[in-house]
């Protein structure tokens, strides 16, 4: 992996006594920004944390001398340094004058990527999510050169603040052969992304800061004209796109359906439930929870589907070791209750809970200690199908044993129409000391919520 950075091309912009302190620090080549603001001590920020630079106050003067020396800002407070790829972001006071300012380092990292490589090679639309300063435009700046030069695809980036190809009308060599659009005003964003598929024919598009309905609808037209996206937006996880109406488009959208008195019998839900809309404008999405850990949605689809029911999804871990070489775990995730519109009792009470989809028998029975115990789940079913238990299991990746003989069984799992008739297995239950779980519906769903929730008891 190497680094492209300039570094010298930004400070030689800052005042004097900025400059002195920086060239020669220790860390600086893990410098993400430098802020100076009116008043106050100029400050570097560094991955370890912060530091001031000096013991000199930041003056008018001192705000002058840099502000003379880059690119004007545009409408979004935001410049450059020609050919290169830091941004300098400015703070205005009431009367619009600058009284801060916030220079960021840029940096062109050859090999970040290196991760995701065959996610790229599918041809798939990439969604990255992550916090601000986390390095998604650094990510995405790497992936324009690697689908560029050595994937050998047609592929325009749409580069609203001139931050992933940098300030100049000649785009930095971080992107490769990529061609770059610049956009005029921030709120046209949208519309040079359709002018880039209308004109210029890309297999691919790239675009940084989705953060309008408008971009999300852009974004949706480009997906359905075949054309490959790769984006980026604020957000931690899925949950935060999904609770973000004007981004929901770019993940199919979420509405409200009201269901039969029937079917919410059925699905042991309320009547009013939240449903994704329709198809997502991107097919993958990757969450970067640190720079050398990626959590990856290989089907969004279905991730936000699993996250719209409230039950668990797994997802893909991905890590950098030290040696360069890529560590993939799964992970399995429990959902936010916050997204179940529906009510939900407390967990704290076994014995007497329901959850809408099964229920424990807690007055034929008492919770049985050596459930919680045993290495495997031993499972007596009772009017279900065994491969449809199976099939439940199979799902979650757990160890459980189907017996037909209840005397050694850890518990038993039924259809509650049917249990609540058969006296005789109730009363063999209760003399063995042998819990009964019921389930409203034969659905592998409600089965797949109950052995979650059974083996997380057995841990």
């Amino acid at each position: 992996m190497t680094v492209d950075e300039d570094l010298d091309k930004l400070l030689e912009n800052l005042p004097f006594f900025i400059q002195e302190n920086l060239k020669n620090h220790s860390n600086k080549d893990k410098l993400i920004e430098i802020v100076m603001d009116l008043g106050r001590r100029p400050e570097a920020r560094f991955h370890t944390g912060p530091e001031y630079l000096s013991q000199k106050i930041i003056s008018w003067q001192d705000i002058d001398y840099t502000t003379k020396r880059i690119s004007k800002f545009s409408d979004d407070n935001r410049a450059g340094i020609e050919r290169t790829l830091h941004r300098i972001s400015c703070i205005r006071n009431r009367q619009s004058l600058i009284n801060g300012l916030t220079c960021r380092v840029g940096r062109a990292i050859f090999g970040t990527i290196s991760i995701i490589r065959d996610l790229l090679e599918s041809g798939q639309s990439i969604l990255i999510l992550g916090r601000p300063g986390v390095g998604k435009t650094t990510i995405i700046r790497e992936i324009a050169r690697v689908l560029s030069d050595e994937m050998e695809k047609r592929v325009i980036i749409v580069d609203t603040s001139n931050e992933i190809a940098g300030d100049s009308d000649i785009p930095h060599s971080g992107i490769g052969r990529a061609r770059r659009m610049q956009v005029s005003k921030t709120e046209l964003q949208h519309q040079v992304m359709i002018e880039a598929v209308e004109n210029h024919m890309p297999e691919v598009i790239i675009i940084d800061e989705i953060g309008t309905e408008l971009e999300a609808l852009a974004a949706r037209t480009i997906a359905e004209k075949g054309v490959q996206l790769v984006g980026t937006t604020h957000g931690n996880c899925l949950e935060n796109l999904i609770k973000n109406p004007p981004l929901a488009d770019l993940i199919g959208g979420i509405q409200y359906v009201t269901l039969s008195d029937e079917e919410a019998k059925r699905r042991g839900t309320q009547k009013s439930i939240l449903e994704r809309k329709a198809y997502p404008a991107f097919q993958i999405a990757i969450e970067i929870n640190e720079p050398n850990s990626w959590t990856i949605h290989e089907d969004i689809k279905d991730s936000i589907d699993l996250l719209l029911r409230g039950t668990y999804s797994v997802t893909q871990i991905r890590q950098l070791g030290p040696n360069e070489k890529t560590n993939i775990n799964y992970n399995k995730l429990q959902t936010s209750s916050r997204l179940l519109f529906q009510s939900s009792r407390n967990l704290q009470n076994l014995t007497t809970f329901n959850n809408n989809d099964w229920t424990i028998l807690s007055k034929y029975n008492v919770a049985n200690p050596r459930t919680l115990k045993t290495k495997h789940l031993v499972i007596y079913t009772y009017s279900l199908s065994n491969n449809l238990m199976k099939e439940a299991v199979s799902k979650l990746g757990i160890k459980l044993i189907l017996n037909k003989e209840i005397k050694k069984a850890s518990l038993v799992i039924g259809l509650k129409k049917h249990l609540k008739q058969n006296l005789k297995l109730k009363k063999l239950a209760l003399q063995y000391n042998i819990p009964i779980y019921t389930v409203n519906g034969g659905s592998v769903y409600q089965l797949t919520k109950l052995i979650q929730f059974l083996f997380h008891q057995k841990l």
